[in-house]
């Protein structure tokens, strides 16, 4: 595997970087998971707008230009000959002196990286679980991937431990507002629902998409917080992520969640969208 490590293309052996680099040492960072289809970035665009403005507020230098980075993210993908993958895109402040203070931290990091992407089974019906683990509502954090995502670490673990597919998180007022690693959508009735930003959630590209499909689709969409209890009597529950698109879920906490047609059209054109993506 060829990675991209500042402005190099390395075997990814060679792809290091220091101990005292401050995303090791303090998750300072952001990441960015992109979808590759037929050798291009799926919504690059939308994905470098979170990262600007995460690099912004963390005030953390762009080492490379947009249109630079696209071009080293088309010779990533030549050169490990994947078409089809996920790209994992790292910023790191890098080095600094000993201590919280990033003073002196005036040489960040990127790394790029290509993993097999998994594939978009329509088919597939995933379990749920509500994890321990909170979010705080109303954090400004939550507007970025920053590479400190402990609560989402320890609650996908849980998700594993229970054989589960997936963690579902409340947030600290007890409104459950996404997953560990996914937006949540739930129905009620023709209305497709999902928290608001305001109550701590990543605003997902994939959720983006979601919502522009029920537009196209003239679904009625609504931002709204719930709690549990709500989400247990909905008429449909699915997830949206980079990585699988739209998995709908049948379970949560061992109880079976109701299952709603207005599911597969919305699933149905995420994946015609990303078909069709790249194909010209």
């Amino acid at each position: 595997m060829i990675v991209f490590l500042n402005g190099q293309f390395v075997p990814e052996e060679q792809a290091v970087v220091s101990v005292f680099d401050r995303s090791f040492l303090y998750g300072d960072g952001l990441f960015e998971t992109i979808r590759i289809r037929n050798g291009k970035p799926f919504r690059w665009e939308r994905h470098m707008e979170r990262l600007t403005q995460g690099a912004k507020f963390l005030d953390i230098q762009m080492l490379f230009a947009e249109n630079a980075l696209r071009t080293f993210v088309a010779e990533l993908v030549t050169r490990n000959q994947m078409p089809e993958a996920l790209l994992r895109l790292s910023l790191s402040r890098g080095i600094g002196r000993r201590g919280y203070s990033p003073k002196g931290a005036d040489h960040p990091s990127v790394v790029m990286s290509l993993h097999p992407a998994p594939k978009n089974d329509v088919s597939s019906l995933w379990r749920l679980i509500t994890s321990t683990f909170r979010l705080p509502a109303n954090e400004p954090l939550a507007q970025f991937k920053t590479c400190n995502k402990l609560p989402q670490v320890l609650a996908r673990a849980e998700a594993d431990a229970a054989g589960a597919d997936e963690a579902l998180l409340l947030n600290t007022e007890g409104h459950i507002v996404e997953a560990s690693s996914s937006n949540l959508f739930w129905i009620e009735r023709d209305t497709v629902c999902t928290a608001p930003l305001a109550s701590g959630i990543l605003p997902g590209v994939t959720r983006t998409v979601v919502l522009e499909i029920c537009g196209n689709l003239r679904l009625t969409t609504r931002q709204i917080t719930i709690f549990p209890a709500v989400l247990r009597e909905a008429d449909g529950v699915f997830l949206s992520l980079s990585s699988v698109g739209i998995a709908e879920a049948i379970a949560l906490d061992g109880q079976p969640l109701k299952r709603c047609p207005t599911v597969d059209p919305i699933r149905n054109a995420y994946a015609r969208l990303l078909s069709d993506f790249g194909s010209k």
